[in-house]
């Protein structure tokens, strides 16, 4: 549950709560970490994420009128406000109320006369730091919204409502981050299929940690990283176009369906033969992680820790060398990680910058944690804030609204 310090910081922001409405709702939004299958969303392949402890929180009042008002408790993000209806105007390029708006947007799409709120937001997540706090606050928006409108829409739908609405920031995302956010398990990494969008839950054995750590380099959803981001998504576009030509298959055909006409040492080779070498690096990427997804998955059902970490280590180097999406602080991180005892470890999130994500046995944690806070955070000067930059990973529940008592 949201701290009792968010609901003073709501009264302070926006007055007592007043009846009718009673004690003011949270509404909780988790972070996600991607275990494996990065980049492959937005091209309609399977990914492994889960769900984090750590949560955007908002603190929500309904409104009588369509305006709705937002305050961060982070006091780097300056307040907003805009009224609720199917076009927004958006605030100017990064600014964190778009995906607000965003959120705002989608539902007013769907539900025309929507009301607004009055909404103070509180992260636990870095900020632009891969875990998706991003499309978290877009969540706990749409949640606050929908509760205040006494609205119900069913988990898939709002899935994909959501993962839509959110290009409303001029991102070409997939869908893994809204779903994994709304439909998380306690205990589980969530297989994420798309087309049609469906989870599929897998236990993490008792004995595995996940270890997340922050480079402190920012993954920012703007400019040039967006810009190189929704490159790529082209890029794929294009190499799985040219490839189903080749192999004389319907250009719209979908990369599920091209790995499954053939198998990936054809692809790969057709691939080689076709397309320009930086093509030819993406699309080596997309269908080699898109196998390495369904090896973890199996890997997580039979314990096999070592199989993981390989895993892990294979979609870094690919993600490093074919799609080029690292940068030198994660790469270090990852170093420092494996030589510390980890079985496997990659960065995680769209990356230049952002997290990397760790996995080792749990009696092995400490030693890596210590490990990456020694050699990597203190020579940084962050070694006294550790606890905000890294952290070991539980896999927790999805998004939820939470009525004070």
């Amino acid at each position: 549950m949201a701290s009792t310090p968010l609901t003073a910081a709501f009264a302070r922001a926006f007055g007592a709560p007043r009846s009718p409405h009673g004690p003011v709702p949270v509404a909780r939004a988790p972070g996600r970490v991607n275990l494996i299958g990065e980049h492959i969303d937005y091209c309609g392949l399977p990914v492994l994420p889960m769900a984090l402890r750590r949560s955007i929180h908002v603190a929500f009042r309904p409104r009588a009128d369509r305006e709705t008002r937002l305050v961060n408790r982070d006091q780097r993000f300056a307040p907003s406000a805009f009224t609720v209806n199917a076009q927004i105007p958006p605030a100017a390029g990064g600014d964190w109320s778009n995906y607000a708006r965003a959120a705002v947007q989608a539902l007013a799409h769907r539900f025309p006369d929507l009301r607004g709120v009055d909404a103070l937001v509180e992260t636990e997540l870095p900020i632009a730091a891969g875990l998706s706090s991003s499309s978290g606050l877009v969540v706990a928006v749409a949640l606050a919204i929908l509760h205040a409108n006494q609205v119900t829409v069913a988990p898939l739908e709002l899935m994909e409502l959501l993962a839509q609405g959110e290009r409303y920031v001029g991102t070409a995302g997939g869908g893994m981050d809204q779903a994994i956010i709304l439909g998380a398990r306690v205990g589980c990494a969530s297989r994420i299929d798309f087309h049609p969008l469906r989870l599929t839950f897998t236990a993490v054995p008792a004995d595995w940690q996940f270890i997340v750590a922050w480079s402190l380099v920012h993954a920012e959803k703007s400019g040039a990283a967006r810009q190189a981001y929704n490159e790529r998504t082209r890029q794929c576009d294009e190499a799985r176009r040219l490839v189903a030509t080749r192999l004389g298959q319907r250009e719209d055909i979908t990369y599920p369906a091209l790995l499954a006409a053939a198998p990936v040492e054809e692809l790969l080779e057709l691939a080689g033969a076709t397309l320009s070498g930086v093509l030819a690096r993406r699309f080596r990427h997309v269908v080699t992680e898109g196998t390495r997804v369904p090896q973890a998955e199996a890997a997580m059902v039979a314990r096999d820790l070592a199989a993981f970490g390989r895993l892990l280590d294979a979609s870094h180097q690919s993600l490093r060398d074919d799609y080029e999406v690292s940068h030198p602080e994660l790469d270090r991180l990852v170093e420092l990680a494996r030589e510390a005892g980890a079985a496997g470890a990659r960065l995680t999130g769209a990356g230049f910058g952002g997290s990397i994500v760790a996995l080792c046995r749990v009696e092995r944690a400490p030693d890596v944690v210590a490990a990456l806070r020694e050699r990597y955070y203190a020579p940084r000067g962050a070694a006294s804030d550790v606890a905000r930059h890294m952290f070991t990973a539980e896999p927790s529940a999805g998004a939820e609204v939470l009525i004070p008592e």
